[in-house]
């Protein structure tokens, strides 16, 4: 496989190539083609979802050229002394290009000095300065400075999006994914192209052929086998609750993420419901798992949506509990009795 990083390899170029993000892509590509642009714009949203590679295409569609580009990772240039020598830069005309576009990563990173600063700047921009400001935590933003920005909120992409993208690049690479690993790879990258992306160059790093199966992406990624997560909902289905605490010592003990085997059986247990209540989503329901996976899932007694709503509370509490599955201890303890 070709040594480049897999999400520097595929990162977006042009706006076609932008996935998940239609609704901002058609809102920058109108105000392009109108001339109505902003001279500073907030790209809110979690890691990995895109924002610095939509910027770096919003600046190449406006004709501006790698030397008028500045990207500054406000993380370690957070000081009000860098702060002043970009307001100094800023003032200089660009050198080739109708714009200068400075992308600030993680600029809530910024101290209070460098946003006073950045706020002059902002407030009194020259014509040819265009400022796009990226961000994981608007929260840590003043509002003085949101309120001067176009802002932007990217959404993180849904599982189908990621398992398409993880598949499609496999396909490029050379590689065929088993039905059930460019599932789990998605759900693993927790909603970020690049955490994915990261996921599947490790799993084909690893692999012997070019036939990733399921079972090579739980021993590569550590996630929980599939026969785990099977076993702790069918002893749920029959209240047995030994059975059930005695696999989330396994989970324990075998250093797995107790996060990812609650949402691995969230998503199955789910499953579950809808194939007992909806009968006709069951082609869709198929396209997530293995056929002995989902034969397993199919023969699996009815669950009821109780179980689900402790199982997710209890998702919710792992990442908050000193012990991490006590949460899913005590949804096992009242759902079984």
């Amino acid at each position: 496989m070709n040594s480049t990083v897999l999400y520097r390899k595929y990162r977006p170029k042009e706006w076609i190539d932008v996935v998940g993000q239609e609704h901002i892509v058609s809102v920058l590509e109108g105000s392009i083609k109108l001339k109505r642009l902003s001279h500073a714009y907030l790209f809110s949203g979690s890691r990995g979802t895109g924002k610095t590679t939509v910027a770096r295409i919003f600046a190449k569609a406006i004709g501006v050229s790698d030397d008028d580009i500045y990207e500054i990772d406000a993380a370690s240039n957070n000081g009000v002394d860098e702060m002043r020598m970009i307001n100094e830069g800023v003032n200089t005309l660009p050198f080739n290009s109708p714009y200068k576009i400075y992308i600030f990563d993680e600029v809530h990173m910024f101290s209070k000095s460098a946003f006073n600063a950045l706020l002059k700047t902002l407030e009194e921009p020259p014509a040819h300065a265009l400022f796009i400001l990226a961000t994981t935590e608007t929260d840590k933003i003043p509002e003085t400075v949101v309120s001067r920005c176009q802002v932007f909120t990217f959404k993180k992409p849904s599982r189908e999006i990621l398992k398409q993208h993880v598949s499609k690049v496999a396909k490029k690479e050379g590689y065929a994914l088993e039905t059930g690993a460019a599932d789990l790879i998605a759900l693993l990258g927790d909603g970020s192209f690049r955490d994915s992306l990261g996921i599947l160059q490790k799993v084909v790093s690893s692999s012997e052929d070019k036939k990733v199966s399921i079972s090579e992406v739980e021993k590569i990624t550590g996630a929980p086998k599939g026969s785990l997560v099977n076993d702790f909902i069918s002893a749920l289905s029959k209240k047995e609750k030994e059975k059930a605490l005695a696999v989330l010592v396994k989970v324990a003990e075998g250093n797995i993420s107790m996060k990812t085997f609650a949402a691995l059986v969230l998503e199955k247990v789910r499953t579950i419901i809808l194939l007992r209540n909806a009968p006709g989503m069951e082609k869709e329901l198929k396209e997530h798992f293995s056929e002995e996976d989902y034969k397993t899932l199919s023969v699996i007694a009815d669950i009821s949506p109780r179980v689900l709503l402790e199982l997710l509370k209890a998702y919710d509490s792992i990442g908050r509990s000193y012990i991490e599955s006590l949460p899913l201890e005590l949804a096992v303890i009242e759902v079984c009795g």
